[in-house]
């Protein structure tokens, strides 16, 4: 019998929780590479894209001598070129070209792509059913600039010059908690062709990551709760808001600044599920 969790005919509502210790999760190029925040609350944002872009890099790190996993929004790889192989492959046949690309690309069937470019109008556009929401910190964060220097000069002029040091910056956020929630739609996963093994593979690569993802300035980055709630049918049986809230996190401590997972409670109310909902926690470092 499959799993709740990697029932592709089932729908799937889930929470995504991790943290970031003095390092930046998601700067943002119009303003210097800041870390995101919503201007108002001072909260911390990361963007759906770059938390995408890291299972798409992970899954390519599992899967990648798989000709069934390869990933379509790939550095150094035109989009043209590869809509136009399905359509090589299915001569005049748009939908056959689309069934083509989800069989060959892990992110047309889980995300979607618009495959409308290219010659010919292309192969249309696939709407995947896996979504993301942004992931907002818990509590305001303090986006830090840090001023750094390194011993090598950007120009030979400079260095002629007799300069020996040359100046730079880096933002940091000190701690931050973060939550998302994905959506996953049975129906459309069905038009994509998902398997349960597209959903291993999801899951796998989201609770490995930002193992897998580290760099100088995203600091330490780690998965927190992976909490995922699978519906009894493709269409569902309760509103997603009402499961995804079940997942609460609130600081232990408000005189404290929070500098660790384990400075917040994480309350997980699993009290009256709707019939049929089954909870599978992948991961959960709170005890």
């Amino acid at each position: 019998m499959t799993a709740a969790h990697l029932d592709p005919a089932r729908r799937h509502d889930v929470v995504l929780v991790f943290d970031v210790a003095d390092g930046n999760p998601n700067g943002d190029p119009d303003a210097g590479n800041q870390p995101r925040t919503d201007d108002e609350t001072g909260q911390g944002l990361v963007t759906d894209v770059a938390i995408k872009r890291k299972i798409r890099d992970t899954v390519s790190l599992m899967r990648g001598d798989d000709s069934r996993y390869g990933i379509f929004v790939e550095a150094g790889h035109a989009l043209n070129t590869r809509i136009e192989a399905g359509l090589t492959a299915n001569p005049g046949k748009a939908d056959d070209a689309q069934r083509w690309l989800c069989e060959h690309y892990f992110d047309i069937r889980m995300f979607g792509a618009v495959l409308s470019t290219g010659k010919g109008g292309g192969a249309g556009q696939v709407r995947g059913p896996v979504q993301l929401t942004f992931a907002r910190s818990i509590d305001p964060i303090l986006p830090t600039d840090h001023a750094i220097t390194r011993v090598t000069q950007t120009r030979q002029e400079d260095i002629d010059k007799g300069e020996s040091t040359e100046m730079g910056s880096k933002w940091t956020v000190p701690y931050g908690l973060y939550k998302a929630h994905l959506f996953y739609s049975a129906p459309r996963a069905a038009k994509t062709g998902v398997t349960s093994d597209d959903l291993a593979a999801l899951w796998q690569a989201i609770s490995v990551m930002f193992d897998h993802d580290r760099s100088a300035t995203r600091g330490e980055m780690k998965l927190c709760g992976l909490y995922i709630f699978s519906h009894a049918d493709a269409l569902g049986v309760a509103p997603a808001a009402s499961l995804t809230q079940r997942v609460r996190l609130e600081r232990a401590n408000g005189d404290k600044a929070a500098r660790a997972h384990t400075d917040y409670r994480r309350e997980l109310n699993t009290e009256g599920l709707p019939d049929g909902v089954e909870l599978t926690k992948l991961v959960d470092l709170w005890p």
